[in-house]
């Protein structure tokens, strides 16, 4: 007789690789992966000023740039997030988002150091900004995968969260 703990584990097992193989007979090029995120601001946040400070801020702490072509006065931002595919749409409303301190949408980085640096760069910026929110770095420990991460949000309604993940 086969124990139906086991059957239940293996059947747990073959789904989880059953979705992936699904993703992938969905998509034989590849995997889907995120890449942007549309925020709403009012319209003076994004004028010449607002734009020049979001991309002083967001340049200088994260690397991303502005990509020119996309932008008309007022109306739309578009923020490139270390390559031209994946990026920060940021477009006038009316009726602008509004979100909760801890909504965000995060980034990933491929090093402590370098987790390291963008909190430095960061907290430099907040020492000289009242207006930039930060969630000191934290770590979050699951034994097998240690996340260590902070947050920031300047002049977006979202912050974002900077991650590292370093595995055991």
């Amino acid at each position: 007789m086969t124990d139906q703990t086991d059957n239940q584990t293996s059947s747990s097992s073959s789904k989880t690789t059953s979705s992936q193989a699904d993703a992938q007979q969905l998509f034989p090029a590849g995997i889907p992966r995120l890449n942007h995120i549309g925020l709403s601001l009012p319209a003076d946040a994004l004028s010449a000023e607002g734009r020049a400070e979001i991309l002083a801020f967001y340049g200088e702490c994260f690397g991303w740039n502005e990509l020119p072509t996309e932008t008309l006065d007022r109306t739309r931002m578009v923020l490139a997030v270390g390559h031209w595919d994946q990026f920060v749409f940021l477009h006038a409303d009316e009726e602008p988002m509004d979100c909760p301190r801890l909504d965000h949408f995060g980034v990933s980085v491929q090093s402590r150091a370098d987790l390291d640096s963008a909190w430095s760069r960061v907290a430099s910026w907040a020492e000289r900004d009242s207006r930039v929110d930060v969630i000191e770095p934290a770590v979050d420990d699951f034994e097998v995968l240690k996340i260590h991460s902070f947050y920031v949000r300047f002049l977006l309604p979202m912050m974002v969260e900077v991650q590292y993940w370093e595995f055991a």
